[in-house]
């Protein structure tokens, strides 16, 4: 581009894939084309035109109109129904051009006629709008900036979220800028100059600053002195465009490019919270940088990071793309209410989902309908609805590095190929197994018949009685010398038929000494239970460092729904 007063930053339209012909539809390279202008001057950063300008730009109610309304007026004459006053709503086109009492807030087109326009004009303290108490006080350029508005006929606009994209005839220039026009990108540029009282662009940069600027743009990094000296000796048409090919080609262009939607989704190395240990996400990050390369159409982009498990005969990177749902912050805590962090997981993810691919803030209907987005809060829970099924739990683990479940199997196709082939090894042993088992199955019954009878529980570890607790202990009716000690003073009450404990998830027992066993060894354990409260999930008895530690050693005995 030029050397001007202006900074404009572009994205570059996409390669296609080979094959697709002139498919027309949003990629992830360009799944909206961005003409930012950010003006030097601090005096140009406020959306707003001179009033003495002979030919004033269209002014745009989203852009230019709602941000002062919102911050100036809306607080009295806004979507609140509590904080509104003298029943007049400028948030909407009714409510600004409904009349009341013979006038309208707005009468599109005729300024002598809306009220509005002489609220804010007025110098009487009782009539001034917004009150001269008010913190918030309209400044001559947005008075002037809502009149303009008020005069091309105070349109408004529905949430940006809702208004499709559109692509605007480029714009007209002097008979001077038209001279150096390249391509249409730079008719904006010119009007936009042209608007603010300026001449013209400076002469184009040095070719070094060019491709310094390109690569930096495109990758992140900046040129070798190789590829800049190359660079300013090809004097062919094609330079520029053939080094925008090369970048495009770079798997820079794809980490560079991928920054600003890893922080939409919210990316992160660690699980966030207290401890905040690593986790292995970086193949989600790595997906993402594969997509932006490949030139992923956006339509499969979105669809596969929103619920790509569900396509049929899902691939394994479809499936690793939902990984985007769940880059949340998760707790390792112990002592957590696990379901309560479950539920900041969904919440987190319809936040999410609602910035990222709808435009919308529903955070805030969280707790009430929104005051600005077209959202009620019944929305949110049933958007919340949709993210709630997934098998997970509140609590990381907290002794042991596990994956939070679910977790997808990430192994290479040579991987693959070993499993499949251990599969069909396993299924012919199988087979080969189920072969010997029926003679020997016979020969065992018939062995059996000569052993003598043995007891139905031999070797009973322990047995302990609620009937007492004394110095916090339960005595071990079986082993004396290990007795069964109390946590956080469980209480006594009656039971079924004799003592039982209360438990509250707080307190509880524990067996010093008992309990040991490895995979192999069969046991069993007798309890009698009476829950009081119906609990989705609940841990009666465990042998291993925390209750609800996901991939610990040991076993557990839970209670589901019950």
């Amino acid at each position: 581009m030029h050397e001007s007063p202006l900074t404009l930053t572009l994205t570059l339209s996409p390669r296609r894939r080979a094959g697709e012909g002139t498919r027309n539809q949003a990629t992830v390279r360009l799944s909206l084309l961005l003409i930012i202008v950010t003006l030097c001057a601090a005096s140009f950063r406020s959306p707003v035109f001179a009033a003495d300008e002979t030919s004033p730009r269209e002014i745009r109610f989203n852009r230019d109109v709602r941000p002062i309304l919102s911050d100036k007026c809306w607080a009295c004459h806004g979507p609140d129904v509590k904080t509104r006053q003298a029943e007049l709503r400028l948030d909407t086109d009714e409510g600004a051009k409904a009349v009341r009492d013979g006038h309208a807030a707005i009468v599109p087109g005729d300024l002598t006629k809306s009220e509005l326009v002489r609220r804010i004009r007025s110098t009487d303290p009782d009539e001034l709008m917004p009150p001269p108490k008010h913190p918030k006080q309209l400044t001559a350029a947005e008075k002037s900036l809502l009149e303009e508005w008020i005069k091309q006929g105070a349109k408004y606009e529905g949430h940006w979220a809702f208004v499709p994209m559109q692509r605007p005839e480029p714009p007209r220039v002097s008979s001077e800028n038209e001279r150096r026009v390249v391509n249409n990108i730079d008719r904006f540029v010119l009007q936009a100059i042209e608007q603010h009282g300026l001449k013209t662009l400076v002469p184009e940069a040095a070719r070094e600053r060019l491709i310094r600027r390109v690569t930096f743009d495109l990758t992140g990094l900046p040129p070798s002195p190789t590829e800049v000296e190359a660079f300013v000796k090809d004097s062919s048409p094609e330079a520029y465009e053939r080094v925008i090919d090369r970048l495009l080609k770079s798997p820079r262009y794809g980490e560079r490019m991928t920054s600003e939607w890893l922080d939409v989704a919210r990316y992160a190395d660690t699980h966030g919270y207290q401890m905040d240990r690593t986790r292995p996400t970086w193949p989600y990050r790595d997906w993402v940088i594969l997509a932006f390369n490949d030139n992923l159409p956006f339509d499969e982009f979105a669809t596969w990071q929103i619920a790509g498990d569900l396509l049929p005969n899902a691939t394994k990177a479809q499936k690793l793309a939902t990984a985007f749902n769940r880059m949340h912050c998760q707790n390792e805590e112990g002592g957590v209410v696990e379901e309560e962090f479950r539920v900041a997981y969904v919440v987190d993810r319809v936040d999410t989902f609602g910035t990222a691919f709808l435009g919308m803030t529903f955070e805030c209907t969280r707790c009430h309908d929104h005051k600005y987005d077209p959202l009620t809060q019944r929305d949110f829970y049933a958007m919340f609805s949709f993210f709630q099924n997934i098998d997970e739990f509140g609590q990381t683990s907290y002794f042991t590095a596990s994956t939070p479940v679910p977790t997808v199997l990430l192994s290479t196709d040579e991987q693959d190929a070993t499993l499949a082939a251990l599969d069909r090894k396993i299924v012919e042993k199988g087979q080969a197994l189920a072969a010997l088992r029926e003679p020997a199955l016979s020969d065992f019954a018939e062995w059996l018949k000569t052993i003598p009878e043995q007891p139905a529980a031999p070797n009973s570890l322990a047995a302990f009685s609620f009937d007492s607790l004394e110095k916090n202990q339960l005595v071990n009716s079986i082993d004396a010398a290990k007795p069964g000690k109390a946590s956080d003073g469980p209480k006594l009450i009656a039971g079924r038929a004799e003592q039982a404990a209360e438990l509250n998830g707080d307190n509880g027992f524990t067996f010093p000494g008992l309990g040991h066993f490895t995979r192999a060894d069969a046991f069993s354990l007798t309890i009698a239970l009476q829950p009081t409260v119906l609990t989705p999930r609940a841990v009666v008895v465990h042998h291993s460092r925390a209750p609800a530690d996901a991939g610990s050693r040991g076993y557990e005995l839970l209670l589901e729904e019950g």
